[in-house]
């Protein structure tokens, strides 16, 4: 189980802003502590809980960074071309064994270790060769160029990778290239997940009336899984007291941290408020924004363990915005990643928005490019939060901030692509 800081902000606080919420939620946050070794082909999207230290120098050796000739780069010190005699081949992975007399040139290939008496590369396509004459013109290299010197991409004993980074393709070919054929991670975070609503029906069964479909579940669940967690599907919860305080307390005992949609707006069954009161210190949160607004974040303890609980609203475009807002970075610390702030982008807005200060709204665009170059968005239509299908036509939130008042068209608007939310 995750180990539970202290308590949130209480529910008897104040509305808050969007910012006030997240860092009350980042205040109290720590990291689960496990960790587990895993091999490279495992490693994509795990959490690195220790500094990758490099055992060797990379590159091993000082070595050609291009086909070409190997030379002594005194020679170059006169005005006029330079004619070399060449004395043989070296490839990558056969050092040569003798040694590069001045007025001499190796041929070499791409990594291939320098030669002793070598220190500058001329490439191929830069000098002449005439059988075993090698003539190279004034001024198309300079002493020392080309030439990769063995530890300056990384040295012994330096930090390849850092701790808390998400591994992703890159960083496992740089492990790879250490020599690693494991490497130490934190065990994933597990997250329990279930919607409530005695309304709520799963695909494929039969919907009476006034009921729906349950989307929020399949949505999130898809979202966590971007976050690399381990997802526990409760599925669904009837709006009844026995059935929650026992998914509740299954919860706990199998997770870190546990998601909700529902039942938590003003009007909602008091018994769920009075479950949460009893079994931990959960804050019924009013934040100032929209769509989202009801939010309740807290800790939760049972006879199993104990877990942070974030409970969302209910209407799917508000439960994915909440996520995106608050759930996203928690869960990344909780997981012991180095939440790195949210890639954001400027784009001009192309039509005008309403908008009065004192909340953050975030509106579903399309990011696009303009006849200039520059980034524009555009509103994909009705924000209502239970339009699920505007969100679905979106490739970005705009977001605009507590302080802001209304945009006109052509005013700069900031934007968080989708792409970037893993």
């Amino acid at each position: 189980m995750s180990e539970l800081g202290p308590s949130p902000l209480t529910a008897g606080d104040p509305q808050l802003s969007v910012a006030q919420a997240r860092e009350a939620i980042r205040q109290v946050l720590r990291p689960i502590t496990d960790i587990e070794p895993v091999a490279l082909t495992h490693g994509l999207g795990r959490v690195l809980a220790a500094d990758l230290v490099s055992p060797i120098d990379v590159p091993a050796h000082d070595n050609s960074a291009m086909d070409g000739y190997a030379f002594d780069g005194a020679a170059l010190a006169g005005d006029g071309p330079l004619q070399l005699q060449s004395v043989g081949t070296v490839y990558a992975g056969a050092p040569f064994a003798g040694r590069v007399l001045p007025r001499q040139c190796l041929r070499i290939m791409t990594g291939a270790v320098m030669p002793a008496g070598c220190d500058t590369v001329v490439p191929q396509e830069l000098c002449l060769a005439d059988g075993a004459w090698v003539t190279i013109a004034a001024g198309v290299v300079r002493a020392g160029e080309n030439r990769r010197r063995r530890g300056e991409d990384l040295a012994r004993g330096g930090v390849a990778l850092v701790a808390g980074r998400v591994l992703r393709p890159a960083d496992l070919g740089l492990a790879a290239s250490l020599g690693f054929e494991t490497l130490t991670v934190r065990r994933r975070l597990r997250v329990a997940l279930f919607s409530t609503g005695n309304e709520l029906r799963a695909p494929g069964q039969s919907l009476e009336p006034g009921c729906i479909y349950d989307s929020n579940r399949y949505s999130l669940s898809a979202a966590l899984q971007r976050l690399g967690v381990e997802v526990i599907d409760l599925g669904l919860v009837r709006d009844d007291p026995a059935a929650l305080r026992a998914t509740f307390e299954r919860a706990v005992a199998e997770a870190d941290a546990v998601l909700t949609s529902g039942g938590v707006s003003v009007g909602e069954a008091d018994y769920t408020r009075q479950l949460l009161a009893e079994m931990g210190d959960v804050a019924f949160w009013k934040v100032a924004m929209r769509p989202g607004r009801p939010f309740a974040f807290g800790p939760l303890r049972g006879p199993g363990g104990s877990a942070w609980l974030f409970a969302l609203p209910g209407n799917p475009v508000a439960a994915l915005v909440t996520f995106y807002a608050f759930a996203r970075e928690a869960l990344l610390a909780l997981a012991g990643a180095r939440v790195e702030p949210l890639v954001t982008l400027s784009a001009r807005c192309s039509t005008p928005i309403r908008k009065r200060p004192g909340r953050t709204e975030f509106q579903r665009g399309i990011v696009e490019r303009a006849a200039d170059g520059g980034w524009q968005v555009r509103p994909t239509g009705s924000q209502g939060a239970g339009i699920l299908r505007s969100l679905v036509e979106a490739n970005a939130l705009v977001v605009l901030g507590h302080e802001q008042s209304s945009v006109a068209a052509g005013d700069a608007v900031e934007v968080w692509l989708f792409d970037a939310l893993n």
